[in-house]
């Protein structure tokens, strides 16, 4: 990814640090967007807060631990996909 293009975290390869752009949850899912997009924020994963992968599981790369600020938080690929991100350069 280079520093001016944004992508989502679900597609982040482990290691990334960013910067989260905003929130995009999919019509099609698990939860309905409302509902993923309210669990997201409640976690701390609102505009400017800065992200990086540390883990990913074994199978498939699924599920992920994500640093937010100072805490650790596990997600699916398909919920970290809803997350816009912008890579710190």
């Amino acid at each position: 990814m280079s520093p001016s293009i944004s992508a989502d975290l679900g597609a982040a390869p482990r290691g990334f640090r960013g910067r989260i752009l905003g929130l995009r949850p999919p019509e099609s899912g698990r939860l309905p967007p409302e509902e993923l997009e309210r669990r997201l924020i409640e976690l701390g994963f609102v505009e400017g807060a800065l992200v990086e992968i540390l883990h990913e599981g074994l199978f498939g790369g699924d599920p992920i631990a994500v640093r937010l600020q100072s805490a650790t938080i596990a997600l699916r690929r398909r919920e970290a996909a809803a997350i816009l991100v912008e890579p710190l350069s």
